[in-house]
């Protein structure tokens, strides 16, 4: 007959690592409570940190569980993924590099190998060492996890802050009664063309305008895809029930526009804001009189 064989020899190192997990689950919360990761994320209350921490683990012993210790897509990183965009997004606000971020996860796995060692203290040495192995192999996936969740953080806080920056460089200005008027200022692309788009109109709503003018002294360049954003722009206010003028047209634009031999004659056009405005004021019922120059006193 075989030999039988012991139970540390037949016992698998990543089911060994699950039980520990499961076993040890406090205290490494409260180890990782006190970490710099946790520690500058959940600033108002220790328990928060606490919690934080029992729900990683947690997610570290379903991993091993499925045996996918290497994947970061495992099932079992998807209930902790929230938890870990919460901590990344509070860290990327902070200003946290993605090497510091990784500096503070490697930080975390001492305080669990440690407690590996202790609680596997009695079996043989190989069999420690291929759990120690396993332990590391799924902290460095969980590493893995948080880093490419906070890159994913980072992209969402500059698309919201590059949002809010188009918004506030695209502002809708009343200038009479029914008159509104979007001044641009640097170079258009599509993303900032539908902003001006979606401000212009909503002006249009909220002000009842029934003239909006877009002023373009202060773009650089007009090729033909801004010429198209602007025309398009043009007859969304028309649909609304505003006449669109474009304003600020300079002649090295307007010969740029005729050797690009973009048709623009749909296009109410005005050489300057304030050419805009007379017109706009005109249509309005206002009669625009010139101030003379005063005349100079008697010495």
């Amino acid at each position: 007959m075989p030999e039988q064989q012991t139970a540390e020899e037949q016992s698998n190192p990543v089911e060994e690592v699950e039980a520990f997990l499961r076993r040890r689950r406090e205290q490494i919360a409260q180890r990782w409570a006190d970490a710099t990761l946790f520690r500058t994320v959940f600033t108002v209350s220790r328990d928060e940190a606490v919690e934080a921490g029992r729900a990683v683990v947690e997610a570290l012993a379903a991993v091993a569980a499925s045996g996918r210790v290497e994947d970061a897509e495992a099932d079992g990183f998807a209930v902790v993924r929230e938890q870990l965009s919460r901590t990344a997004h509070s860290r990327a606000r902070a200003g946290a590099t993605l090497a510091q971020i990784s500096a503070e996860m490697d930080a975390l796995r001492p305080s669990v190998t440690d407690l590996l060692l202790d609680d596997l203290s009695d079996v043989p040495a190989e069999h420690l060492r291929e759990c120690t192995t396993a332990l590391t192999v799924l902290m460095g996936t969980l590493r893995l996890v948080m880093l490419e969740t906070t890159t994913i953080a980072g992209q969402e806080l500059i698309n919201r802050q590059r949002l809010e920056l188009l918004e506030i460089a695209t502002p809708v200005i009343k200038l009479w009664e029914g008159i509104v008027a979007v001044p641009l200022i640097g170079t258009l692309d599509s993303a900032r063309s539908q902003v001006v788009m979606e401000t212009l109109l909503d002006a249009v709503v909220e002000q009842r305008a029934r003239i909006a003018i877009l002023d373009i002294t202060g773009v650089p360049t007009v090729d033909s895809l801004v010429a198209q954003h602007l025309m398009k722009t043009v007859a969304a206010a028309r649909l609304m029930g505003a006449e669109c003028i474009v304003s600020g047209i300079r002649p090295a634009i307007a010969q740029t526009i005729v050797h690009l031999g973009i048709d623009l004659s749909s296009v109410l056009t005005r050489a300057s804001l304030a050419d805009a405005l007379a017109y706009a004021l005109q249509q309005q019922g206002a009669h625009i009189v010139a101030n003379p120059a005063s005349p100079a006193e008697p010495r």
